[in-house]
């Protein structure tokens, strides 16, 4: 997937998410603080799940599921996000 990368940065991706999970969890954007642990917004496996694939529609990647436990804030999970983004596109 050529370019996909340089279509992304952490900063976009983290603003994304922040906007993506308040819409999920019912909470204005201003409530969502990307250091804060996602399970402390109600997030559990099975919200966990959907968000995963909702990621994989918008980058155009396959992610791991456990991707959001392994990187439980936004800030730590769009970091690795840009890192799997930046992998697939020097891989396509």
């Amino acid at each position: 997937m050529p370019g996909t990368a340089r279509a992304h940065t952490v900063e976009s991706l983290c603003a994304w998410l922040t906007e993506h999970i308040a819409d999920y969890v019912n909470l204005p954007v201003e409530d969502i603080d990307p250091t804060v642990p996602l399970v402390d917004y109600g997030l559990d496996s099975v919200s966990a799940l959907n968000v995963s694939a909702n990621i994989e529609d918008h980058l155009g990647i396959t992610v791991d599921a456990t991707v959001m436990w392994d990187n439980e804030t936004i800030e730590a999970l769009g970091t690795a996000l840009m890192a799997e983004v930046e992998q697939a596109s020097s891989e396509g």
